[in-house]
């Protein structure tokens, strides 16, 4: 069974202008999916996958209950300090004035602005409306013109080969069907064009910070571990290389913040996942998880005891569809 075997029912999804006005038809987001199945299969399913596949579970209540967790709190107080990956990401994929992107699980939209910024026709989503309104707000602020539209990564609405230029910044890795969510980037993509994402590594900090996350919430069983998509070894063999040709670099994003406890403090505020676990846990049981977070944090940080710097590796992904 390869990728090319799923197919999909068309649905509306709302879209939003640069003023901010609905001006699509609103649907429900689990049901969104696309009727564009993808042309070529990307991979070989491996026996781990295709058990996976035939283990039942309801992929569109896990994604409900990540569509809460990440409307909770408010991710933008994040996500606008990891700007400069957008903007690198932009570089790297060498996006040119009037090339048509379109940015995947998006969220406030850094690169979604990166973009913009370099004279692209972008199309900016996400299935959290929540979240487009602030990158809705930031195009405003810079006269930016850009089309805001709630879509699932694994339903992209749009038909095949739309765009010269698909990116995710640590969007799309989240998705729960991951070899959807790859299918769907490469049909939208057009031959010659680039899916460029950057997308947190396992052994890195964001991976290590939802390990523990993991060991203290743990995820349902099948839940395949967003850090997959931050291992070279599943990029080469997703995107294979009869239609895709893989260009990988390891960077880092530094964290800044004053201590272990002010990121913590952020973070349980704020970032959807951290916001959620400390939320449902037990007052002990948060405690607990507080202390293994200070322990990694003050492990990881290179800046001494005056302030906090915390180096997190990230894959830069620029994948050339042939």
């Amino acid at each position: 069974m390869g990728l090319t075997d799923f197919h999909r029912s068309s649905a509306k999804s709302p879209v939003y202008g640069l003023a901010g006005r609905l001006t699509g038809t609103p649907g429900s987001l689990g049901a969104i999916v696309s009727k564009h199945g993808p042309r070529r299969s990307l991979c070989i399913l491996s026996a781990t996958e295709l058990a996976v596949m035939s283990t039942p579970i309801d992929l569109t209540a896990l994604k409900e209950r990540q569509k809460v967790a990440w409307a909770s709190g408010d991710y933008a107080v994040i996500g606008t300090t990891l700007q400069i990956v957008g903007e690198c990401l932009a570089e790297a994929c060498d996006l040119r004035c009037d090339e048509e992107v379109l940015d995947v699980a998006a969220g406030n939209g850094n690169a979604t602005l990166a973009a913009a910024r370099r004279g692209c026709v972008v199309t900016s989503t996400d299935y959290v409306a929540a979240l487009l309104e602030r990158g809705q707000d930031r195009a405003r602020a810079e006269h930016l013109e850009v089309i805001f539209q709630v879509a699932d990564a694994e339903a992209l609405p749009f038909p095949d080969e739309s765009y010269d230029a698909v990116l995710s910044t640590f969007g799309v890795m989240f998705a729960p069907d991951q070899l959807t969510a790859a299918a769907e980037l490469g049909r939208v993509c057009r031959r010659g064009g680039r899916i460029g994402m950057a997308n947190w590594t396992p052994e890195g900090f964001v991976g290590q910070m939802f390990k523990i996350l993991g060991q203290h919430l743990p995820p349902p069983a099948v839940a395949q571990p967003p850090s997959n998509w931050g291992s070279d070894a599943w990029l080469h063999k997703h995107f294979d290389d009869r239609d895709f040709v893989v260009r990988v670099t390891r960077n880092h994003f530094n964290f800044r913040y004053r201590s272990a406890a002010h990121f913590i403090d952020i973070f349980r505020h704020w970032y959807g996942p951290v916001h959620k676990a400390f939320a449902v846990l037990t007052p002990e049981a948060g405690q607990a998880l507080e202390e293994d977070l200070t322990e990694l944090l003050n492990r990881s940080n290179r800046a001494g005891e005056a302030s906090l710097v915390v180096p997190s590796e990230y894959l830069e992904v620029v994948i050339t569809k042939r």
